[in-house]
């Protein structure tokens, strides 16, 4: 089968498409044909090796010390299941399924395995296989976030970074909830902020939203480019900091943990099950949430695609259609 695999860190061109064996899948899992993978900040990260200095060690025994343990990249996807193992009994041959793969990653390929215990769930009716590729790394890490704030309607919620994959979601989400949602990016992004929900957005290239005097109970930082100072100044007393982006508490994240009365809430990941991307599918159904896809690239084209998601501009999702 054709996959995208690397054998070394290192920028775009460390990919290259290659024949390798098709798997086979075990008692508990299922064999995947996949449709529909994603360039996901995740997969940007993985390639180049680029982690905040405070994860290296453990980053790199987790992905490999001398070079990549997993040589094929790929953290979502959405595609048919072709075989299933004998053990399996929540899907059969022929359901159509989204799956995030972030531990073992593996969507950069034609076919795939994963445990049928895995991040998993049949895909939404009303959505196309690229459209629910996007889904599974970033709505999740959203309404895992999100859901840490027990935000309540009329809250009023900031999301910094509001037009890339985490932060689309988010905006749709917190307005699911019930907030009075404002979204922060660029100037060329704001029409799409303000179609997902946001009740304001605000173009960071001309305003300071931490000047504007406006005081938030929840301000989530979807990206790591938000001013954690501009945050604090902006939250009011009791409110909650979200930050999507940072693996682990920095000092004045901690500090402020201690003597603010503020909520901080940094590097926590969800879970691997599948119950958040049930609940996802169910609104998505609903038509309560929706993937902004920015670019699709065939498999082909893989580094074309990640140097583009490298320039750290892209509007929500960049889709990879593989079939």
């Amino acid at each position: 089968m054709k996959a995208i695999v690397y054998t070394q860190y290192g920028p775009p061109e460390v990919l290259r498409l290659a024949e390798v064996g098709k798997p086979v899948p075990r008692d508990n899992e299922v064999l995947i044909r996949v449709h529909a993978t994603t360039v996901s900040a995740a997969d940007s990260r993985c390639r180049s090796f680029t982690v905040p200095l405070s994860f290296w060690i453990p980053a790199r025994l987790a992905l490999g010390v001398l070079k990549p343990r997993r040589p094929i990249l790929g953290g979502e996807l959405s595609g048919e299941i072709e075989e299933t193992g004998k053990d399996v009994t929540r899907f059969k041959k022929g359901d159509r399924i989204f799956a995030a793969t972030l531990m073992r990653f593996g969507a950069y390929a034609e076919y795939t395995c994963l445990p049928e215990t895995g991040v998993s769930a049949v895909k939404p009716t009303n959505m196309t296989y690229e459209e629910a590729a996007a889904v599974p790394i970033g709505a999740r890490a959203a309404l895992h976030f999100l859901k840490k704030a027990n935000i309540k309607s009329g809250q009023r919620v900031l999301v910094y970074g509001a037009s890339g994959s985490v932060g689309t979601f988010a905006v749709q989400l917190a307005k699911y909830y019930g907030a009075d949602v404002t979204g922060v990016c660029g100037s060329s992004n704001l029409e799409l902020v303000k179609s997902l929900g946001a009740d304001n957005a605000i173009d960071y290239t001309k305003e300071d939203f931490a000047a504007k005097g406006e005081a938030y109970d929840v301000i989530f930082v979807a990206v790591d480019k938000g001013s954690f100072p501009d945050c604090m100044r902006a939250l009011k007393r009791k409110g909650i900091y979200l930050n999507a982006t940072t693996p682990v508490r920095t000092l004045p994240m901690r500090w402020a943990a201690l003597t603010s009365g503020k909520t901080i809430v940094t590097g926590e990941h969800p879970s691997e099950k599948a119950d958040d991307l049930v609940f996802l599918k169910g609104l998505i159904e609903e038509g309560a949430l929706r993937s902004a896809i920015d670019r699709r690239y065939p498999l082909e084209r893989i580094v074309e695609a990640h140097r583009y998601v490298d320039q750290g501009h892209k509007k929500g999702n960049v889709v990879i259609t593989v079939e």
